[in-house]
């Protein structure tokens, strides 16, 4: 199993296409195909912040419905889900763009939109088990005693990470550090937290190389654990980058 596992995009559209072409995969229709038969993942936060929100969630649900890619869904993609739902969620931290994306949009295009969305999350797993069990994609990582389960306290940890309940001066939330203690066999690979370059730890691999921040989309060539990087078209803004001490 040849895959090419691709950070959170958060709208970020026009580096996605290039990171797909850079990745070897051709446009066929609306459909990008890859002439050595290699996927491609998405570990979620495909939307928010970015300039164009829209056509990421076109492509992607594109991909996944002539199954040349692997998809789970990450707190944005939650998030939104549930905005779509009509549910009472705050639209602040990032959402606001893409429902500003979303009123631009003629109403049979919105429901078009909403739909491909929508359908997109419920027929997806909360994380993916691929290789046999050798590789697991979870938007925010997971815990090796939690594979395998999806309960609402694994659903909590895939979206959000490790939090204690407590936030940051900022608003976030505070996180432990789970990749500091994974033991297991099997390879995370996984985003959510914003850091410079890809974080490779106990066989985790943290691919969220802040595109949205000006940072890169990054993709990891599995199992060749290569990776690949398109540098971000938006503005730098250096304090929404992690540091970790290893």
């Amino acid at each position: 199993m040849e895959i090419d596992i691709i950070g959170d995009i958060h709208g970020c559209y026009e580096e996605l296409i290039l990171l797909i072409t850079e990745l070897g995969y051709e446009k066929q229709g609306r459909s990008y195909i890859h002439p050595k038969g290699r996927k491609l993942a998405f570990v979620g936060d495909l939307t928010d912040r970015g300039p164009n929100s829209v056509a990421v969630i076109q492509l992607v649900s594109e991909l996944i419905n002539t199954n040349q890619a692997f998809y789970c869904p990450g707190n944005h993609c939650d998030k939104l889900y549930r905005y779509f739902l009509g549910r009472n969620v705050q639209v602040t931290h990032g959402l606001e763009t893409t429902v500003e994306e979303l009123a631009q949009l003629s109403k049979p295009d919105y429901q078009k939109v909403r739909q491909q969305f929508m359908s997109l999350i419920e027929n997806s797993p909360l994380y993916h088990v691929l290789d046999d069990k050798n590789l697991v994609i979870a938007h925010a990582g997971i815990r090796s005693d939690f594979i395998g389960q999806a309960n609402k306290r694994v659903k909590t940890f895939v979206l959000y990470g490790d939090i204690t309940g407590e936030t940051n001066k900022d608003g976030t939330p505070v996180r432990r550090d789970w990749a500091q203690k994974h033991q297991g066999d099997e390879w995370i690979v996984y985003g959510h937290t914003p850091v410079r370059n890809p974080r490779f730890l106990h066989r985790t691999v943290n691919i969220d190389t802040g595109c949205v921040f000006g940072g890169a989309l990054t993709a990891l060539q599995y199992p060749e654990m290569n990776i690949v990087q398109v540098s971000s078209k938006q503005p730098l803004v250096e304090e929404k980058f992690r540091t970790f001490d290893n």
